[in-house]
């Protein structure tokens, strides 16, 4: 089995979100250089309550959740580099905009993401289907998770050419970085952090390309359930309704993923590890830097280490 330290995070503006169970901090490099450190907790839909703990299901909140402190925490970043500071009189009525502005952003997101990876991919196959005269419902499945693929890979392209979303790419790879020295059990320092990959199984990145791999196996099984007159609108809606299912699928493959050093398990992770090559820049020390620090707020990666060691002297014995 593959040693797990159990945090997670992400990138934000100039800066990193790291979480460890209900607690989280964000580190961000102010425009003065110095670095400013915020703690707090989040409980998810998922707390306190067993059932949307299990697995399956489980995924579908803490997808949800990500999203949810992504954004939040994203929002955090910016206010440091906004042109006009708050005034503190209107902090309060600004508190619950902002708390609007998150919500409508997170519905906004998800209809986003729906429309550019599940909607499109299928009328675009639709259109392939007549152009193509493909008559078969498993080939244009399989034709429509490849245009899924294309776009999402494109998407990603695409976005890590603006400026500020390579800088964010740098933090990303400080993120998986500290997290992989973590887990090798060196001391948590630059030196180390440096020499550490920025690839790791647990990221988003490869969690998404495995939505989008799954999602093949998933429409391939309804076209062939589906009456053959079946309409598009309705095609559509099981394909909507089934994202849930697929999100549920593909957090148990990851976190199987995250634990397990098998060959197939290596062999079912190298696509989203390769495509964590666009989404993670090798940082420079001023970003590990912020990283170790959101790290070090929320987990103590010494007492990991003597957890580690007594773990390996009992495998020993």
């Amino acid at each position: 089995m593959k040693r797990t330290c159990g945090i997670g995070g992400q990138a934000v503006l100039e800066g990193i979100m790291m979480k460890n169970k209900e607690k989280y901090a964000v580190a961000v490099r102010k425009p003065d250089k110095e670095i400013e450190l915020m703690v707090d907790e989040y409980k998810g839909f998922s707390d306190g309550k067993k059932i949307l703990s299990l697995p399956f299901i489980r995924g579908i909140f803490n997808f949800v959740d990500s999203m949810i402190l992504g954004i939040k925490t994203l929002m955090y970043s910016s206010q440091f580099y906004e042109e006009e500071e708050e005034k503190e009189s209107e902090k309060k009525s600004e508190s619950r905009t902002e708390d609007i502005i998150m919500g409508f952003t997170v519905i906004l997101s998800v209809i986003f993401s729906v429309a550019l990876f599940i909607v499109l991919p299928y009328f675009l196959s639709e259109f392939l289907k007549n152009s193509m005269h493909i008559s078969s419902n498993t080939v244009l499945s399989i034709v429509e998770g490849i245009v899924r693929i294309a776009i999402f890979v494109l998407y990603i392209v695409l976005i890590s050419m603006m400026k500020d979303i390579k800088r964010t790419y740098m933090y990303h790879g400080a993120e998986h970085k500290c997290i992989n020295c973590i887990e090798d059990g060196k001391e948590l320092n630059v030196e180390n952090v440096r020499s550490s990959s920025r690839l790791h199984r647990r990221c988003g990145t490869s969690f998404l390309f495995l939505v989008m791999f799954i999602s093949i196996a998933a429409f391939i099984l309804v076209s062939a359930l589906l009456p053959q007159g079946a309409g598009k609108l309705v095609k559509v809606v099981v394909r909507l309704l089934l994202v849930p299912v697929i999100a549920g699928v593909s957090y148990e493959v990851l976190r199987l993923a995250g634990k397990n050093d098998s060959l197939i398990v290596r062999i079912i992770s190298a696509p989203g590890m390769a495509l964590q090559k666009l989404t993670t820049k090798e940082p420079d020390d001023s970003m590990i830097e912020v990283a170790i620090q959101a790290v070090e707020a929320v987990f103590d990666w010494k007492e990991y280490r003597k957890e580690i060691g007594i773990e390996l002297e009992n495998q020993e014995i």
